[in-house]
């Protein structure tokens, strides 16, 4: 279409914003057209693209969202879902990786990210109806737990979600990413064996959470192609705390371990703390490794062997593929799940002492 000569700026004051009516005047183009051309519409001429784009320019015209979302059926924002405590949300670095992570990858883009925490029934009835209600243009969930039905209830939204780990059931139509657990575990206890230890137990994660469940996987599999015994297991959530209070009915029900697994670094230190406050020296006595190379276990006391989880870049795909899905409903992309490797630091470093080697 043509465009008709722009015609003078009318004068904007402070209090006064340009509207879409002062940018198609000034674009030279009907309101119609300038609303599709700031909205992507696809029959906008280049020409009157092009004046449209200027005229946003010179006016500084900032586009009403609100009304954008009529035209777009979009809200520009996206929902990252964790059904958990606050207290846990604000204290394990975890989810801080995890957000940093996804910000990330909505940067170059106007959408925003609104976080959503829901461990209780009705705060998961709650934010289920706020999901349904058309706030925002897709979800991210992560630590979930086999009761909480996530998989199941968003699939039944049709609300473009990506999870962060796999979910328990992956018969419904989502996607996620992950890391390989099962590896990672089965890896924890090929190092453990390797430097001779032989009375090997783990601070396994909650039951009802699929990291938690594959990591032990794949530990009792790399004890058993190791030819160990399982030894003991105690399940604790992924807290210092609960993993401190493992570790000493650990300790109480062999005290000839001489290593353990936590399945993550936070863990591993409550882990750390029990072992030195019952006077077990860290490799000396006991090796012990942790999950996930947070920065919590290179400062630690006791500088944590660890296997990698590249939580960074899962959080980043994760974002970038919620992005693929909503611009593309339907999509679906393949879940992808990252390798993982071990990081070997001091409280794996020495050879067992004589009593734990002759064991």
């Amino acid at each position: 279409m043509k465009t008709s000569p722009p015609r003078p700026l009318r004068q904007v004051t402070a209090r006064s914003s340009p509207t879409l009516e002062d940018l198609a005047v000034a674009a030279g183009v009907s309101r119609s057209t300038a609303s599709r051309a700031i909205n992507g519409g696809d029959r906008v001429s280049p020409e009157a693209q092009a004046a449209v784009d200027r005229a946003v320019i010179d006016l500084g015209y900032i586009p009403n969202r609100a009304a954008r979302s009529l035209v777009t059926r979009r809200t520009s924002s996206i929902a990252l879902v964790i059904p958990e405590p606050d207290v846990r949300v604000m204290m394990d670095p975890f989810f801080a990786v995890v957000i940093t992570g996804i910000t990330e990858a909505l940067r170059e883009t106007d959408v925003q990210l609104v976080l959503l925490m829901s461990r209780t029934d009705d705060d998961s009835s709650r934010t289920l109806r706020y999901l349904r209600g058309g706030h925002v243009d897709g979800a991210i969930v992560v630590s979930h737990h086999k009761a909480d039905s996530w998989a199941r209830s968003l699939a039944e939204t049709g609300l473009p979600t990506i999870f962060i780990g796999r979910p328990w059931d992956t018969t419904f139509d989502v996607t996620y990413v992950d890391t390989d657990n099962v590896g990672g575990g089965r890896l924890a206890a090929q190092h453990l064996a390797g430097i001779g230890r032989r009375r090997l137990a783990t601070v396994a994660g909650p039951a009802d959470m699929t990291a938690a469940v594959d990591r032990l996987r794949g530990w009792k599999a790399g004890l058993a192609e190791a030819g160990l015994p399982e030894g003991p297991v105690v399940h604790a959530d992924f807290t210092t705390d609960g993993a401190a209070t493992a570790a000493r009915q650990l300790l109480a029900e062999d005290p000839e371990i001489d290593g353990i697994f936590a399945a993550s670094d936070l863990m591993a230190l409550g882990v750390l703390e029990a072992l030195h406050a019952a006077g077990k020296t860290v490799p000396g006595d006991i090796a012990l490794m942790g999950y996930d190379n947070h920065a919590v276990a290179e400062t630690a006391a006791t500088p944590l062997t660890t296997i990698t989880q590249p939580m960074v870049q899962m959080a980043v795909k994760a974002g970038a593929m919620l992005l693929e899905e909503i611009e593309a409903p339907g999509s679906h992309p393949e879940p992808v799940i990252y390798s993982t490797e071990l990081v070997e630091r001091a409280s794996t470093s020495v050879a067992p002492t004589a009593s734990a080697a002759n064991a």
